[in-house]
């Protein structure tokens, strides 16, 4: 039997006559790429429906399926080899969101990489969130309860009072709320509203109201005052004289900031304590050779079966079986408990504790990702990634509910200009 030999120089030899295929080469094809899994940050979210549509364009690509939190600014997509990560990347960025892709693993030989070298991106940024909002938040809180205020207790009012609360409000209107009327305008360039839609109208729409009243409805006339009442008035004499509403146009944004600082400031300390979780692992670690020498490595170097050293008050590198040596070990980050457990030739330690007392030989038992904080770390990860019943719920309302409170809106212009016809 004679074989051929391909371009590459392989040789391939027949299907021997009398098979299914004679003549033909017998070519095994590589099995597909399994499916994988990766977290990408999201960056723009401003409320559950935003994540509601990232959610739902994601998993309208074939092969994947996503979940984004909007809690922890990150989607958890699972998608089949064929899939880019930067077709996802494109995907999100289409919808009119921002997305970062995983980090790559740190270089155990890079210090520059370690956790401990410094704030990551996320940190860096979720500090620069939080100082923005905060500032934003008690600049308008200090213009709109003077504009509140006047605007509701009739006593305050005096000449020309509408006009400083027009000074006033104006700021908070448009410096305040911008980054309410920037996302607001950025979905609509993608044919969405999302509740910062609902904000930046509701504010623009009393503020525009207000100026038209001040300057051409008769509202800026000396000693102006407006009169409240529960049931409008089927005459046209209502429009005589409009009322402003100045005091929407200011206590609205406030509100809403306060909303947005205190769930910045909840996001970004739940951020800490998982990279403090993170960062309670030893960085380097002693390895004894054969000959019991200790050389000090990286720990991403450290491999199952290596002996290491654990001095007094240093933190165990990994978990292990004690070789050598007696001490009692500080197991409260991970129980809980106090009162150090004593430990011996034969007894398992677990990575990230601290050794308090003696001098321990340890061999190494599992490494890496293999560790029970690497496990914890990922548990915890993987509670913040997911979402609830009750989240998904609230999220399928979050996307129909901006619709509906603006055809309930519509309709509710047509009922009171027939009621006033």
């Amino acid at each position: 039997m004679s074989s051929d030999v391909t371009e590459q120089g392989q040789r391939v030899d027949p299907v021997p006559n009398g098979g299914p295929s004679a003549g033909t080469a017998t070519i095994s094809m590589p099995p597909a790429d399994p499916t994988q899994q990766i977290d990408l940050g999201i960056v723009g979210m401003t409320c559950s429906s935003c994540a509601a549509r990232i959610e739902k364009k994601l998993n309208r690509m074939p092969g994947v399926t996503a979940t984004v939190n909007y809690a922890t600014e990150t989607a958890r997509v699972d998608f089949a080899g064929d899939v880019s990560i930067e077709a996802l990347l494109k995907t999100v960025e289409n919808t009119g969101y921002g997305a970062i892709p995983p980090a790559p693993e740190p270089d155990p030989d890079d210090d520059s990489l370690r956790p401990d070298s410094g704030p990551d991106a996320a940190e860096v940024a979720g500090e620069e969130e939080v100082a923005a909002l905060r500032q934003r938040f008690w600049a308008s809180l200090a213009l709109a309860v003077p504009v509140v205020a006047i605007s509701m207790i009739p006593p305050l009012q005096f000449t020309y009072w509408q006009w400083l609360c027009f000074a006033l409000a104006s700021p908070v209107v448009f410096w305040g709320a911008w980054p309410f009327h920037r996302a607001a305008f950025v979905n609509l360039r993608h044919g969405a509203t999302t509740m910062d839609t609902l904000i930046s109208m509701g504010t623009l729409s009393a503020y525009g109201w207000s100026v038209w009243a001040l300057f051409f409805g008769g509202a800026g006339i000396p000693n102006y005052e407006m009169t409240e009442s529960i049931l409008p008035s089927l005459t046209r004499q209502t429009y005589a004289m409009p009322a402003i509403y100045l005091e929407v146009a200011a206590a609205v944004p406030v509100f809403i900031l306060a909303g947005r600082w205190f769930e910045a400031k909840a996001k970004k300390q739940s951020g800490a304590a998982l990279r403090s979780l993170i960062n309670l692992g030893a960085k380097d670690v002693a390895v004894l050779d054969d000959t019991g020498r200790e050389t000090r490595m990286p720990i991403g170097k450290l491999a199952v079966g290596m002996r290491f050293v654990a001095r007094p008050g240093e933190r165990i590198a990994t978990d292990g079986v004690v070789t050598e040596g007696r001490s009692a070990v500080d197991e409260s980050m991970l129980t809980g408990e106090s009162i150090p457990v004593e430990v011996e030739p034969g007894s398992p330690v677990t990575g990230a504790t601290v050794n308090a007392d003696g001098h321990l030989i340890i061999r190494a038992t599992r490494v890496g990702g293999d560790t029970r904080l690497a496990q914890i770390t990922k548990l915890v990860t993987d509670a913040q990634s997911g979402k609830a019943p009750v989240q998904r719920l609230a999220d399928r309302i979050a996307g129909v509910f901006v619709p509906t409170v603006f055809a309930l809106s519509f309709l509710t212009l047509l009922a009171w200009l027939m009621a006033t016809r």
